[in-house]
Parts: C-alpha cells; structure tokens; sequence
C-alpha cells in the first residue's frame, strides 16, 4: 500500500528533477484539459437519456462521475506536487477507481440481460434500482477504500485491492460470451442496437484488461518495480479518456455507421472467400 501512494505522488510532477518527471507533468495536464470539458458535456448528456426510462446511461454516468473524481485527484497533484499525500483525498481517489470497474461490470451485465432475456428486461428494469445499485456500489468501494486506507495491515492491503480489481474479470469475460452465443436467437432486438450492444462490451473490456490489469500485477508484485509501476499509473490517467467512449455507443448516428461498415467489409470478405471456394 506504501508503494502504491509512493506512485501515485509520482503522478504529479514536484520540482523537476529530470527530464522524464517533466514529460509527466505536461502529460498530465494535457489530459486534465481534454478529458475534464469532454466528461462533463458527456454527463449532461447522457443524463438527458436517463428521463427516457433508459438504465444504462445512469450506469455510465456513475462511472463518469467516478472519472471526475479522479480528475479532482490529479489537479491536486498538478497544483501541489510537493504536498503530503492526503489519507481523505487518497480515500475517495482509491474508491473511485474500485466504484470504476463495478460500474463496468453493471454495464455489460445491463447490456447482457438486454441481449439474453429482452422481455424481462424490458418489464423490470426500474431507474429505481439501478440508482441503488449505484448507491451500493459506492457505498462497497468506499468501505474498501477506507479499510486500505485508515486500516493498513501491509501484509494483506495490497491483496485485498488487487482481487476487488481483479474479480471483475471474469465477470466480463462471461457477459461478453453470453452475449455473442444469445445474438443468434434474439430476434426482438434491432441489428443496430445489438452492434452497439458487443461493441459496448467489447471496449469495456478492452479497457479494463489494457489498463487495469497492469495496476493489478504492480500490487502483487513483492519486489519493486518503478518502471512498471509508473506505466500501470500512467495508464491510469488515461483511463478516463478511455470511458468516453462509452458515451459514444450509447448515442445512435456515427457510430451505427461505423460498426455497419465495419460489418459489411466482414461479409463481403467472407462471400469471396466462399466464392474462391
């Protein structure tokens, strides 16, 4: 755990001392004014999808609240580099990266259910319960972080983040393959939907094997490992850039497009292969 706050103050850049802890820097900053504008527009509207009865916006607008506190976190590190690191601030950074991965695994299992059990989906899927699931889930990652935090016990701290980081894995890996085997039986879910829907699921995965994995192996690791502890926290950073799109599978028009063609390029590769034959 000492390691992991040891890097994290890393994240920002205190008096340069190198030319590497500069290139940090700017990084950092260069991602705080992308990413922060884009998050906040793509919460506003994502929240106007919420009114329509729809539940997966408020899944996303959960882990995009989450990315924002994460933002919170690096600004601080921007503005004081040479600070202390703060228990209270480390705690709800901490927990907002645990609230990340469980929001991804209520979005694909929404998206599973959309795909594999329509009907029911469509008569009990109340905003209700999603907000408290939501509720939950913040209540779980900042009871974690809290423990980690103000109750270290260094032999056990590092594993106990790093299975809640990792248990969402195999979550995924199953909602995603039982989406793929149901897509051939559903017949009530348009084609367009049902390539947002896998190509939702796809990316969350992507997005958390490239850049939460990493985090996962620097915990485990008993030996240091600076190299790879600074590349699993610079992925990190770029992870909430990464949650955008997100966002854009969920609003129709471009995308539809893209995935159309990207599907159409498949079978039109697949009918000269045939013909070949």
């Amino acid at each position: 755990m000492e390691e992991f706050k040891n890097v994290s103050q890393d994240m920002g850049c205190g008096p340069y001392s190198n030319q590497a802890e500069c290139i940090k820097y700017v990084v950092t900053c260069i991602i705080i004014c992308i990413g922060l504008p884009l998050i906040l527009v793509a919460i506003y509207a994502l929240y106007s999808l919420v009114g329509k009865d729809h539940v997966a916006p408020i899944y996303v607008i959960n882990l995009l609240i989450s990315d924002l506190i994460q933002f919170c976190w690096m600004i601080d590190w921007v503005a004081k580099p040479d600070q202390k690191i703060d228990k209270i601030g480390f705690l709800f950074y901490g927990s907002s990266l645990v609230a990340r991965v469980y929001f991804m695994v209520c979005i694909s299992l929404e998206r599973y259910l959309l795909i594999a059990c329509p009907l029911w989906y469509r008569f009990r899927r109340p905003i209700k319960i999603s907000v408290v699931v939501c509720v939950l889930v913040w209540i779980i990652s900042l009871a974690l972080g809290f423990t980690v935090v103000f109750l270290y016990i260094p032999e056990h701290s590092e594993t106990i983040l790093a299975s809640f980081f990792f248990l969402p894995l195999p979550l995924l890996i199953l909602f995603l393959g039982g989406t793929l085997k149901a897509l051939s039986a559903s017949i009530s879910v348009p084609a367009d939907m049902k390539q947002r829907i896998v190509g939702m699921l796809v990316v969350v995965l992507l997005i958390y094997t490239l850049l939460f994995l990493p985090i996962i192996i620097t915990l485990l690791k008993k030996h240091d490992d600076r190299a790879l502890n600074s590349l699993s926290f610079l992925f990190l950073k770029l992870s909430p850039l990464a949650d955008l799109v997100l966002y854009v599978f969920m609003r129709k028009g471009a995308i539809d497009k893209l995935l159309a063609s990207v599907c159409c390029c498949r079978m039109d590769s697949n009918d000269e292969s045939c013909s070949t034959v």
